[in-house]
């Protein structure tokens, strides 16, 4: 049994009850393979295999906090610093019932990789909590957040770990986290990204992770012989990332005509109209629903079929395993040119290599959503730096690292001889700098 094989096994067995994080390795491992059985003898001296598949801690503690009503209640928080052979733990917290150790530990993973691809100097890590703020209010989401950041403070810092927004996690949620950072600490330092204008956040952060697919999007498109103007593009979500897909989307000459929730879907044929859906889902916190009533040429559907639109282009920028075997079969025979993910792992692997073997061009979310992560580097840049950056700034330099990641992505997978596989060329690219990074630190 080769060493890729020995590690694999070693890890489904460690790991049975995790299965989003076993997903995220199994796809990691066969790709990076070639690299792997080229170095073999190296790479299990080193125990590379071993080392970069195990976090370099995983915390989990009690938040209690109190509620409208007088009543105690009790969540679950985490933290999985992953590995930061290049850089400080960087990584979202994700606030959403569905969180357990082993979704955060498949996102910490993928971190690492995404990280690397940005080339900025940050390393992998995520956390969360099994807490939901949807139906809160506002006292409620701070008193839990407060909660969490006491204990979480233990663990971060500007030069340690540096936390994001996520699935739950947005500007609200962050401020509430910073304020009782600094009331802790009693330090004014970069320790989250994701932060209003007005204490250290960056311009074009809230838009970053959505534009960023699209900047990398246009680039493969280009670079395969096609040009996304007047492209017809689906999109699934309907939070930060899907919203401002869709705005890129249209400004470079795509109509985007699909979006969802948790409860279900929109189809707009005219295409989504951005400002009635930031007002649905940013300003009320609304349903879809709310968007369908005020827009005469949506139709809403309840539970999911983003998917069964015929389009030339799918983003999947919702959450994981969102696109499934089904799903891949209905687009491909619909005639979809691309699929590019807004979303960490939205596609299942045997989604991901049926549209491969259809001839489809498949770029995964450690690839192309990295825009939010790379923004978020920017903005601890400029913490460290005193100094704000333009919304032009910003944006120029995303733009210039989505480009480079779509090409250092190619280039890897020429090099192994897997041209056109950019599942295979993400993580041999991310692996490659972490890799290497790690040898020269010895073992630790």
């Amino acid at each position: 049994m080769g060493y890729v094989d020995e590690v694999l096994e070693r890890v489904r067995t460690k790991n049975a009850a995790e299965p989003e994080f076993l997903q995220a390795v199994e796809e990691f491992m066969e790709s990076v393979r070639p690299v792997i059985d080229a170095n073999e003898d190296l790479y299990r001296k080193e125990a590379i295999l071993e080392r970069i598949t195990e976090p370099d801690r995983q915390i989990k503690f009690r938040v209690a906090w109190v509620d409208d009503n007088g009543q105690a209640q009790v969540n679950t928080g985490y933290r999985v610093q992953f590995n930061n052979a290049i850089g400080p733990y960087k990584g979202g917290l994700r606030l959403h019932p569905s969180v357990y150790i082993g979704i955060i530990k498949f996102l910490g993973f993928e971190q690492i990789f995404k990280n690397s691809l940005t080339g900025l100097p940050i390393g992998g890590g995520k956390g969360g909590s099994d807490f939901d703020p949807k139906g809160k209010s506002d006292r409620e989401v701070m008193a839990f957040c407060q909660a969490f950041m006491t204990e979480l403070s233990k663990y971060i810092g500007a030069d340690i770990d540096v936390p994001a927004g996520d699935i739950g996690t947005g500007a609200r949620e962050i401020g509430y986290l910073f304020g009782q950072y600094k009331r802790i600490k009693n330090l004014y330092e970069g320790v989250l990204t994701g932060k209003g204008l007005t204490y250290g956040g960056s311009l074009a952060r809230t838009e970053a992770t959505g534009y960023g697919v699209l900047y990398l999007t246009e680039e493969l498109l280009k670079c395969n012989g096609k040009d996304i103007a007047g492209k017809t593009i689906a999109v699934s979500g309907s939070g930060n990332v899907a919203i401002y897909a869709i705005q890129k989307a249209q400004q470079l000459g795509a109509k985007p005509v699909t979006c969802s929730d948790s409860t279900g879907w929109i189809y707009d044929p005219e295409g989504i109209d951005v400002a009635l859906l930031k007002e649905v889902k940013e300003v009320n916190r609304a349903r879809l629903t709310e968007y369908a009533a005020k827009r005469p040429s949506a139709e809403y559907h309840e539970g999911k079929g983003v998917w069964s639109v015929k389009v030339d282009i799918a983003l999947p920028c919702a959450t994981q395993n969102e696109l499934l075997i089904d799903d891949a079969k209905a687009l491909v025979a619909n005639g979809v040119q691309a699929v590019v993910e807004g979303a960490n792992m939205p596609t299942s692997l045997d989604a991901t290599k049926y549209l491969q073997d259809a001839g489809v061009l498949f770029v995964p979310g450690k690839a192309s959503n990295a825009g939010g992560v790379a923004t978020s580097a920017l903005e601890m840049s400029q913490n460290s730096e005193r100094l704000s950056w333009t919304f032009e700034e910003v944006d120029s330099r995303l733009k210039g690292i989505m480009v480079n990641i779509y090409h250092n992505i190619d280039d890897a997978a020429k090099r192994y001889g897997k041209e056109g596989d950019y599942v295979a060329g993400a993580n041999i690219a991310g692996f490659e700098k972490v890799c290497e990074a790690m040898i020269a630190q010895g073992i630790n």
